[in-house]
């Protein structure tokens, strides 16, 4: 929204799109109907059903391209062609800047945390939680988590560069982004203090947790954050924050989840 809302009118007008594994879709679909423009995402072919469908109720265009056509329209900045505005969903600092009002929210309700852990896929995120609430409470961590089926955050704190991973299949489809781009390595670099891998079985023991005790439906990339935090002792986290940032997950495959013995 903070991103649409910076647009002229006439830039607006044009329409929005993004390129996305679901949530942002589904957020840039709720914007462009506030603004009441036509908008459009694309998408894996092997986006999930659930997101897909809520997508297009948002009233978005859906267009599916096999990943590694995704990963070329990024790379050879084909969203220049774009017809309608397009917004980066990881680099566009307008987009960041509104993640921050997350970070805002935390400290104004627990100024005491400590840490904050958060999902990451591309970065966008993490960069604006971690830039407000290192302004607000240097002191504070900012934790990325990642499946270990995609580690390319923590590969490119590793190398010291943006790193390509080689990702597996992974029920944290949401954050399967197998790279960092190179304009976010140095506020990623500045505002997040390390990097967390997860197992898919905490992952699921995470998601499982959240509904029956919690009852709240996430996602598997939404529950990275808890999965991760619960493999951290308490006295080495202190007083923690886990965003869960998304809950578009199939019924079938969270009624499986919640019937594992575990």
């Amino acid at each position: 929204y903070n991103w649409a809302a910076s647009l002229t009118a006439e830039e607006r007008n044009r329409g929005l799109s993004t390129i996305s594994a679901g949530n942002t879709a589904m957020a840039l679909g709720y914007t462009a109907r506030l603004f009441r423009v036509p908008a459009r995402s694309l998408l894996p072919d092997s986006v999930p059903a659930t997101k897909l469908e809520a997508i297009k109720r948002y009233g978005m265009e859906a267009v599916l391209m096999p990943m590694d056509e995704l990963f070329n329209f990024i790379f050879e900045a084909r969203w220049e062609q774009e017809p309608y505005s397009f917004l980066n969903p990881w680099a566009d600092e307008k987009m960041i800047a509104g993640s921050g009002t997350i970070g805002l929210e935390i400290f104004h309700d627990m100024p005491e945390v400590d840490t904050v852990f958060v999902p990451v896929g591309g970065g966008g995120l993490i960069s604006g939680i971690g830039s407000a609430l290192k302004v607000l409470k240097p002191s504070l961590r900012v934790v990325g988590v990642q499946s270990e089926a995609c580690p390319s955050l923590q590969a490119t704190f590793e190398t010291g560069r943006p790193t390509w991973v080689n990702a597996q299949t992974t029920i944290c489809d949401g954050t399967a982004v197998p790279f960092i781009v190179e304009e976010m390595y140095p506020l990623l670099r500045q505002v997040v203090d390390g990097a967390v891998l997860v197992s898919e079985e905490a992952v699921k023991s995470a998601i499982k947790r959240l509904a029956l005790r919690n009852k709240l439906i996430v996602e598997g990339s939404g529950a990275l954050s808890v999965a991760a935090a619960l493999s951290t002792p308490s006295e080495e986290r202190g007083k923690t924050v886990c965003i869960l940032s998304g809950g578009s997950i199939d019924s079938d495959k969270l009624k499986k989840i919640i019937e594992l013995d575990h």
